[in-house]
């Protein structure tokens, strides 16, 4: 994965309560155990007219006035199915960033297992971000991985972070790198055992 550390982006918004994984990327996309091209079918059934599979241009990921690494969403993002493929095609597109006042648990794990980070803050900086990206699409957003800071507008929020994964983030690990990483100081662990029998 790669390292996450200051994301300075442009945002694009995405104003909808309770987005669930099947919106996010709908079940006949599951078919893949490989992570490329979850992108193409993210948001599907919004981004495209069901009937004549054309872009919707009333949806916001076919507006060219909107771009960016972060997706700045309603509350409770990420409820529904278990689905990694959520999180997958979310990266796939190119975001690094979601920010919500509400994350359901097992997306927001399997977000930062893949190197996507949630940023959870109050519903008052929400609604502004929100409101301020809409009307001025060239606005920015930072988020510092290891302040745990997002700031907009000269305002900040300090977000939470499991202390685990955030060595992750800001190393490019998963937990298998994690593990790599770590690989001296289990080797020397292990002579230890072995020197004293324990």
């Amino acid at each position: 994965m790669q390292k996450l550390t200051i994301i300075q982006s442009r945002a694009v918004p995405m104003p909808v309560e309770n987005i669930d994984t099947d919106q996010i990327i709908p079940a006949r996309f599951l078919k893949s155990i490989d992570k490329k091209g979850f992108g193409d079918n993210l948001f599907r059934d919004w981004r495209y007219n069901v009937h004549t599979n054309e872009p919707n241009s009333d949806f916001v990921l076919n507006n060219p006035k909107y771009s960016g690494e972060v997706l700045v969403a309603g509350n409770n993002f990420g409820c529904g199915s278990s689905r990694e493929h959520a999180a997958w095609s979310l990266t796939d597109y190119g975001f690094k960033v979601v920010v919500s006042s509400f994350f359901a648990d097992i997306f927001k794990g399997n977000a930062l297992n893949n190197g996507l980070l949630p940023v959870k803050v109050s519903d008052e900086f929400l609604k502004e971000i929100l409101n301020e990206i809409t009307e001025n699409p060239e606005s920015e957003i930072a988020v510092d991985v290891e302040k745990q800071i997002i700031t907009f507008n000269g305002k900040t929020e300090k977000f939470e972070l499991d202390s685990y994964k955030k060595i992750c983030l800001l190393n490019g690990y998963d937990d298998i790198d994690f593990l790599i990483s770590k690989k001296q100081v289990i080797q020397e662990f292990e002579l230890k055992t072995q020197k004293y029998g324990y």
